[in-house]
């Protein structure tokens, strides 16, 4: 399947959480969000869960790190039922923004972002289907995507091999709680013989965090 390039990148405490139980997610520090916002510059598309967009309302542009000539690429928000506000930050009209949902989302709210100026494509019965997400970018000349999930998205873009690199800063804090969000949630692999498996590429220290970069073995 032709497919664009997927890096998966977060900031995560020591224990694994890329929130904590009250969703707070400033977790990692200037530095690498200078990081985050260079990669950003670099890819074509940048793709969030609606759980992300309802959350913290990202502007998800490269606003972080200065120089003339700074692009911003597509914005793709996963949204199965239409959810995203009309008033989010992703609809503000400084970048394109793909909305991808699925053929249960209702109709109204798909016009409705449509007329905000966002592209929607159905991809999906009652959930989007990443595969076919996928397929949809590339068509559109999307080569690149750096993704900033949720657990749940991560788990799966990871489940369904859709994911090339893992890019993770480990900050030096510990925050627990069995309701925060880990790298990757949803239903998890029963064994650890059918997990995600990766090889180190990098490793290095940055301002108060540890920068891991991996790739995916096939």
């Amino acid at each position: 399947m032709q497919r664009p390039h997927v890096i998966l990148n977060a900031g995560m405490t020591l224990d694994g959480k890329i929130a904590t139980r009250e969703r707070d997610v400033r977790i990692s520090g200037k530095e690498d969000l200078e990081r985050v916002h260079r990669i950003r510059q670099r890819v074509d598309a940048i793709m969030v869960g609606i759980g992300t967009v309802l959350d913290d309302d990202p502007r998800l542009t490269v606003h972080r790190i200065p120089g003339e000539g700074k692009r911003n690429p597509t914005r793709v928000v996963v949204d199965s039922r239409a959810r995203t506000p009309l008033s989010a930050r992703v609809l503000n009209g400084e970048a394109p923004t793909i909305i991808a949902v699925s053929s249960a989302a209702p109709e109204e709210r798909i016009a409705a972002l449509r007329k905000k100026g966002a592209s929607v494509l159905v991809c999906g019965e009652v959930r989007v289907d990443l595969r076919c997400l996928m397929r949809e970018l590339y068509s559109r000349g999307i080569r690149s995507v750096l993704l900033e999930g949720g657990g749940t998205l991560n788990w799966g873009m990871l489940s369904q091999g859709l994911v090339d690199e893992v890019s993770v800063a480990i900050a030096p804090v510990l925050v627990g709680g069995r309701d925060a969000v880990t790298l990757v949630d949803g239903e998890g692999f029963a064994t650890i013989a059918e997990g995600v498996h990766l090889k180190l590429k990098r490793y290095y220290p940055l301002g108060k965090d540890f920068i891991l970069e991996y790739e995916v073995l096939r």
